[in-house]
This record gives C-alpha cells, sequence and structure tokens, in this order.
C-alpha cells in the first residue's frame, strides 16, 4: 500500500512563524494545477505494484483551490494509479476559507478527511503568528464541519510566547468539547529565515520557553489521554479508529509519492524531492522534465530513519527489525547506546521493542539522535 502527496504552494498570507514552501502570489493557480496533473501522469509507472490508499493534500493551503480544482487532481490520481475502495482522502483547509456553504459543498465530493489549521481558539495567539482567521472563524468552521464530516483533525501550537499553561488547558477543553476524533499538536518551534525569528532577535516578541512546552506537552498528553485518545506518534492523538492513515504510512516506512514544488517521495530505497520554486517547477513539468533530486538510502541511513521514527510512535523500535533488516552490528550498538536512557527512564525495552516512556517522549528526537550509527 502507498500513499500520494499533493503540495498546493499557495497561502493567502504568510503566519510568522512558518517555512514551508509556499507563495502568497495566486495567479499561476491555474497553471499549477496542470503542472500538478502532468506531473502525475509523468510519473505513473512509479507505484506499479502498489495500490494507494491514502490521498492527501497538504500545503501551504490547499482550501484555496476551488472543489472542482481538487477533485480534478483526485480523478488524475484514479486515472494514473491503482485505488484501494474508500481511499482515506484528506484536505488541509483553514478556518477562513470554510464558510458553511464551502463545507457543504466539500461534503458532496470524494474527501472525506478534514484537516483545519486552527493553532488556536485565542485572539492574541492568531495576531501574534499572522493566521488569516480570527478566533470566531476558528469556532465556527468546526461547529459547521462536525456536522457533515466524521473524521476531522485540528491542529493546535503549544510554546506559542504568553501563552499561560491555563490558556493552554482552554485551548485542548475547546477542542474536546467539539468531540473531534483526532488532533494534532505541535511545539511552536522558531525556523531560520522566518518573520517570528526576526521579532525575537529584535526583542519584539519573547523567545520560546523550552520548559513552558515541555510543561504544555504534558498537559496535552494527560487531558487526551484521560479522554480516549491515544498518543500515537508525539504529535498526534487519535480516538481508536481514527488514527490518519496518510501519516501513520511515513511513520512505518511505506511507500509514497509527492506531487508538487517541494514534495519529497519515498520508494523503501531511495528519497526525491522537487524543486522549492514555483516557476521552476511549472518550466519544468511542462518541458516533461521532473525538477527532482534522488539520494539512494544507505543501510545506515534507513536504520536511523527507522530509529528517529520508531521512538515517535506507539510501535517503537523492534530489536527483531534491526537484526533482521540491518543486522546484528546495529542492534549491538542500539543495546549499548540505550542503555543510559532505560537507566534514566525516558526509554522502555517492552516485547522486544524500544519504547520512549511519557517521561522521554518529548525528548524523542534527541534521544534518537543519540542513537543514529555514525559512519
Amino acid at each position: 500500500m502507498s500513499g500520494v502527496y499533493v503540495h498546493i504552494p499557495f497561502c493567502k498570507q504568510a503566519c510568522h512563524y512558518c517555512d514551508f514552501h509556499f507563495s502568497t502570489q495566486l495567479g499561476k493557480k491555474e497553471a499549477m494545477v496542470n503542472a500538478l496533473i502532468k506531473e502525475m501522469e509523468l510519473r505513473k509507472e512509479e507505484l506499479p505494484n502498489e495500490l494507494v490508499e491514502t490521498i492527501y493534500f497538504g500545503g501551504g493551503t490547499p482550501s484555496v483551490l476551488s472543489n472542482d480544482e481538487i477533485e480534478q487532481l483526485i480523478q488524475t490520481v484514479y486515472s494514473n494509479y491503482g485505488v484501494i475502495d474508500q481511499p482515506e482522502i484528506t484536505l488541509e483547509a483553514n478556518p477562513d476559507d470554510l464558510s458553511s456553504n464551502r463545507i457543504l459543498q466539500l461534503s458532496k465530493t470524494t474527501i472525506n478527511r478534514l484537516s483545519i489549521g486552527i493553532q488556536s481558539f485565542f485572539e492574541e495567539d492568531l495576531k501574534l503568528m499572522n493566521r488569516a482567521h480570527n478566533a470566531s472563524e476558528a469556532e465556527n468552521c468546526i461547529r459547521e464541519a462536525t456536522k457533515y464530516f466524521d473524521n476531522i483533525s485540528i491542529d493546535l501550537i503549544y510554546g506559542i510566547p504568553g501563552m499561560s499553561n491555563d490558556c493552554w488547558k482552554t485551548n485542548v477543553q475547546k477542542a474536546l468539547d467539539f468531540g473531534l476524533p483526532h488532533i494534532s499538536s505541535y511545539a511552536l518551534t522558531v525556523e531560520p529565515r522566518t518573520a517570528l525569528k526576526k521579532f525575537i532577535e529584535k526583542g519584539v516578541v519573547p523567545d520560546v520557553d523550552d520548559e513552558q512546552a515541555q510543561e504544555q506537552f504534558h498537559i496535552l498528553v494527560d487531558t487526551l489521554e484521560a479522554n480516549g485518545f491515544v498518543n500515537y506518534e508525539i504529535s498526534n492523538f487519535g480516538k481508536p479508529g481514527y488514527f490518519s492513515k496518510n501519516n501513520t504510512s511515513y511513520w512505518l516506512g511505506k511507500t509514497y509519492l509527492g506531487i508538487g514544488p517541494s514534495a519529497h517521495s519515498f520508494d523503501g530505497q531511495h528519497r526525491s524531492w522537487n524543486v522549492r520554486n514555483n516557476v521552476k517547477y511549472i518550466k519544468s513539468i511542462e518541458a516533461r522534465e521532473l525538477p527532482n533530486e534522488t539520494e539512494t538510502l544507505t543501510q545506515t541511513d534507513r536504520y536511523n530513519e527507522y530509529v528517529m521514527t520508531g521512538l515517535r510512535t506507539i510501535w517503537g523500535v523492534s530489536l527483531e527489525r534491526i537484526t533482521t533488516e540491518f543486522g546484528t552490528k546495529y542492534v549491538d550498538y542500539l543495546n549499548q547506546q540505550s542503555q543510559r536512557f532505560l537507566e534514566q527512564g525516558l526509554l522502555q525495552l517492552t516485547e522486544g521493542k524500544l519504547l520512549t516512556t511519557k517521561k522521554g517522549k518529548f525528548l524523542a528526537d534527541g534521544i534518537a539522535s543519540d542513537l543514529f550509527f555514525l559512519q
């Protein structure tokens, strides 16, 4: 089984914290949709023996596309690849695009999962991040979406400068009050070359407090788990039966095809990525040339990636799989390197699988880097 990810590189405005590839100039939207279609056609041989089980529209802001444009892209997937019955088809959307009528019309398409970029229910947080929606739009769009969609996820951000633990608890409780089956939640990170980075350097905005972010992460985990959610990946919480099939496929090392500028693809042995430039991408595709670079992953690359993704999930890192796929050299190294984290109570070994403990979960990426095999 595999997935198709379609990157829609447009946004109405730039969020202060975002370093994803996008443009606020929508003039080339039609040319971009045509290029996305052509790229799928050019790459139709890349999933010869795979059935597509997930189609995911990410960005950027995919909801800037019309419903007709989205359906056109979905039908192109069906025309060029084998697709299972009832695949998970997700659209990332922002509240300001989700009017009552738009939600109603989306419910008539083949999209069956919405991922809504709420980030916060507080006006001051949304203004600090330069989100295009306001607090009332955040609540209204969820209220409307739950009338037509069963499978809904929202994004929330913690560790926002100035956000108290009480405000964070209110954010989480509001999400629970809507009865949503899935929540993705991320710590605010300060990326280079973003407006947020510049504001912090100039003292306009206080820096992110890592200790408070960790406190808010634990509040999140405790609250959601007490309400029937499974923290199946560090940043993702789902009710049973509502885990994101798209995201899960990445963490379990399944193949996926990334369509659009900056999109990444993976076939188990190779990783490729498209150019991060809309004009270059469109010109290249129009010339029937793929604007991508490819790297072949070494055995050590694949081991390191498995450790990184495994420690972030409830499935952990299987010592048996390490032995089978990579050899005793790697499993001996892993056992040696993980010993101090086991002693510190940050990792646990359960049924032959290395897992982060509740105490170690927030630190998973740092722990994983210490378990990497260095060539």
